[in-house]
């Protein structure tokens, strides 16, 4: 998404960018704090800190018919899930959102995204909920697929699944946020229209990838949902957050707010 405004090739005239790596749930504690401008963080995150931040309308990833897996190092049923312990990369992910909606008597345990897989394998947990490319290399090893949050989302209410957007800081104004929201939207167009240099850009943080798997895990994500939520998408953002505050897991006094170029 943002290899060109990493690189220049897009700018914002009087404004400096400056890229912090973090993982999501790491950016969803921040942004309570407001300690960047402009942050990634989860749908379910985000409805904690709306009275500092606001949606931008581009940026997002959703998943269309596929989303966070659960997986397990044996085969368990979907209706069995509430008694394994579950791994999870974080409370404020939208992927535990999406667990507890499944599933609101399953047990977690939090650790590191990127450790879940690992941990799996080696059954130091019964199961854990993948993000990431861990979706898409979890067979490889052996594991079994228990649920995909993002099919069982999308069949049961028929829209995609609602991961992570952008968001900037209220205190800067809708004028700073509008123009920043053009910004991240021309840097996702010019990755899309430049596919090859972008993911060799990316492939610098891709955690000793494939460069294949890479292309398609980043398809997944950076997409048409990536320039534009769309009627269907903000919908969808509704709908997911409307059902986490329907089982108090969302707090009752939240409102979705997008950030869009009318005034």
């Amino acid at each position: 998404m943002f290899y060109a405004l990493a690189t220049g090739k897009v700018r914002l005239p009087g404004v400096k960018f400056t890229h912090i790596l973090s993982d999501i749930e790491t950016l969803n504690r921040a942004a309570h704090q407001e300690t960047y401008d402009i942050t990634a963080l989860s749908f379910y995150g985000y409805s904690f800190v709306a009275d500092k931040y606001v949606l931008l309308d581009c940026g997002a990833s959703f998943g269309e018919g596929y989303g966070p897996i659960v997986v397990a190092a044996h085969p368990i049923k979907k209706s069995e899930l509430a008694d394994h312990k579950v791994a999870i990369p974080g409370e404020m992910t939208t992927s535990y959102l999406a667990l507890k909606l499944f599933e609101p008597s399953v047990e977690t345990v939090t650790m590191p995204f990127d450790k879940i897989l690992d941990a799996v394998q080696a059954k130091e947990v019964e199961a854990g909920l993948l993000i990431h490319e861990g979706q898409l290399l979890f067979s490889q090893i052996g594991l079994h697929r228990v649920v995909d949050l993002g099919q069982w989302w999308q069949e049961t209410t028929g829209l995609p699944l609602p991961l992570g957007a952008n968001a900037i800081r209220r205190q800067l104004g809708p004028d700073m946020g509008r123009k920043v929201a053009r910004v991240i939207r021309d840097s996702v167009t010019y990755a899309l229209e430049h596919r090859e240099p972008a993911l060799n850009y990316a492939m610098q943080f891709a955690r000793d990838m494939d460069p294949q798997l890479a292309d398609k895990f980043i398809g997944m994500y950076v997409n048409r949902w990536t320039l534009d939520y769309g009627e269907e998408g903000r919908r969808a953002v509704r709908e997911l957050l409307a059902c986490g505050a329907a089982v108090g897991l969302v707090p009752a006094s939240f409102k979705v707010e997008f950030l869009t170029e009318a005034a």
